[in-house]
């Protein structure tokens, strides 16, 4: 939206001025002959512009809908981009609809990237957003393709080749869209703190949250300076007193913000805006003095989560809260904010209103939200693979850190499907892990236990009290008022079957004879009556044996024979080196 000055458009009705920047990147035609040439473009501040990089394609513009402002019909559809093919570029004319449903209309197409050839005679400008309110479209968020406006004289130069039948192939480059002068990246995101001003900030808000664990190892790592900054207006001098300043500025009219429901008699005024863009100002400034700027990204997501306007809680006592839990003190930051009635300057808010206006190529700041990046200002999706893209591109090549030569980072993909690893519902333990760079499938530590695996089709809990969290992922059962398990202390690691039981021990345990532990226990019963049945009668048929044997031949020696009894069965002991000896069973 564009913002500049905002009192005096939007209260009072005077004229400002503002000096605004278009960012440009190179387009070069090569070919056919008749148009060969590098020109100029400006970069759309919506879709995905591929900084540090070029896109080759191949021109088409459509025998109707030259506007791109319905949907492109069936008939159109040879032209969409084909595996393997020369990526198409859809050329559209400026006029009678947003850019933004343009682009997407040739997104929906299949097209690579959209040239919108201007109307006009004029210099380029950026072509930006619909307002905030009611025009707001859905699928604003959703564009992923480049765009670019180009004049209107080379829009009629290629008009009349493809006219003709010629192919048109171009060749988009962003790779100096962005200066890299060093090995570091300095960039600056203006917002605000409001929370109830549609699309843009639910953007903003969707942004910090999820660009956060990337922006804070760039920054610890020293890859980066990044630098939080608040627009803010002031109220003409003339209007001062007026019941519009008093409620939308501090310090007598100095420092200014728009209502956030555009309503003066209801809800929160422009001024409570201001004092929380004045406190987490003031909060990045402490925290930068301790050392740890980064942490600023942890207390705009937990303002935003914590203190939200919808139910009431935007005030100093929930943003007080939100300081305390992350340790710092409260009274430095009452401090930093100062006197917001007095009648004279606050440094940190002067500070902020001098920034807005722009040095050198950067232009004025004149749209919420506003990303820049090494001195200039960023064009494109507020996106976080996209703009850690853009800050890639900002570093000398050869010095870019390892999160830059990785594929686009993603978050939260544990949430989907368990992104693909070992996961146990039941304990609510999964091997999965969300890093920068994506996620990884590790297999856990787990209350002092480490789970071993391959983090993808397993993982089993090892080391001692491994039994004690999920009985150690192996089998266990209760039957017949007794508790089975395939879990033992005594091994740090497996599954193991108890005894008279077989399977894997993971997933089942069954008894032997396929009846379970129950039909195992009357089996070993019967085992142990027969067993004791053949001790009974081997004992009394030895008795019978031995009186028979001693009265048939009148030998006394036999009573000394030495015969033991061994597991209920008779064992032979006697010394066969004797000659003449005879035995029988």
């Amino acid at each position: 939206m564009r913002v500049l000055m905002w009192v005096c458009v939007i209260m009072f009705g005077s004229s400002c001025a503002g000096r605004f920047v278009v960012e440009k990147n190179n387009l070069k035609v090569t070919s056919p002959e008749s148009v060969k040439g590098v020109y100029e473009c400006a970069i759309g501040n919506f879709g995905v512009p591929q900084y540090g990089g070029t896109m080759v394609g191949s021109i088409f513009y459509p025998k109707s809908n030259h506007k791109a402002c319905t949907t492109f019909q069936d008939s159109d559809i040879s032209w969409k981009n084909k595996p393997r093919g020369v990526p198409v570029f859809l050329l559209a004319d400026r006029g009678e609809c947003y850019f933004t449903l343009k682009a997407w209309n040739a997104q929906k197409a299949g097209v690579a990237a959209i040239l919108v050839a201007d109307d006009r005679i004029e210099p380029l400008i950026t072509m930006d957003t619909p307002e905030d309110g009611d025009t707001q479209p859905d699928y604003l968020q959703n564009i992923s393709i480049p765009s670019a406006l180009i004049s209107k004289s080379l829009g009629d130069r290629i008009k009349k080749v493809v006219a003709k039948g010629e192919m048109v192939s171009i060749n988009l480059d962003w790779r100096e869209a962005l200066p890299h002068p060093d090995e570091r990246v300095e960039y600056e995101f203006w917002t605000n703190s409001n929370d109830e001003c549609g699309l843009k900030c639910e953007s903003q808000l969707n942004f910090v949250r999820n660009f956060k664990g990337a922006a804070q190892i760039l920054e610890q790592k020293g890859y980066t300076e990044f630098t939080p900054h608040y627009i803010t207006w002031y109220c003409p001098e003339a209007f001062i007193m007026s019941q519009q300043c008093k409620s939308q500025c501090i310090n007598y009219g100095r420092y200014c913000a728009p209502d956030p429901e555009q309503d003066f008699s209801k809800g929160y005024d422009g001024k409570d805006v201001v004092l929380q863009n004045l406190r987490q100002a003031c909060f990045f400034k402490v925290a930068k003095e301790n050392g740890k700027p980064w942490q600023w990204w942890d207390y705009v997501t937990d303002f935003s989560i914590r203190c939200p306007m919808k139910e009431n809680k935007y005030n100093k006592e929930c943003a007080d809260r939100v300081i305390k839990s992350l340790g710092y003190d409260v009274k430095k930051i009452d401090r930093c904010i100062g006197d917001v009635e007095a009648d004279r300057d606050n440094p940190v808010l002067k500070a902020e209103q001098e920034a807005q206006i722009g040095k050198g190529p950067r232009g004025d700041v004149t749209i919420l939200p506003t990303l820049v990046i090494n001195n200039r200002q960023y064009r494109g999706k507020l996106d976080k693979a996209a703009v850690l893209k853009a800050i890639c591109s900002g570093f000398e090549e050869t010095t870019e850190p390892a999160i830059c030569l990785s594929r686009d980072m993603e978050t939260n993909e544990c949430l989907e499907n368990n992104g693909g690893c070992w996961q146990d519902k039941s304990a609510n333990i999964t091997a999965c892990k969300d890093t920068f760079r994506g996620r990884v499938c590790h297999c856990p530590v787990v209350q002092g236990v480490k789970f071993i695996g391959d983090g993808y089709t397993h993982c089993q809990a090892s080391g001692p009290l491994r039994c004690e969290i999920n009985n150690g992922g192996c089998w266990k059962e209760s039957r017949h008022g007794r508790k089975y398990s395939a879990c033992t202390d005594e091994h740090v690691s497996g599954c193991s079957c108890p005894p008279g039981f077989r399977g894997d021990g993971i997933r089942e345990c069954v008894g032997k004879e396929g009846g379970g532990g129950g039909a195992a226990e009357v089996s070993w019963g019967i085992m142990w009556v027969i067993i004791l049945g053949l001790g009974v009668a081997g004992v009394a048929g030895y008795s019978l044996y031995k009186d028979t044997w001693t009265q048939r031949s009148g030998l006394s020696w036999l009573s000394t024979c030495p015969w033991t009894i061994k597991g209920s069965l008779l064992v032979e002991a006697y010394d066969r080196t004797k000659p003449n000896q005879t035995h029988s069973y």
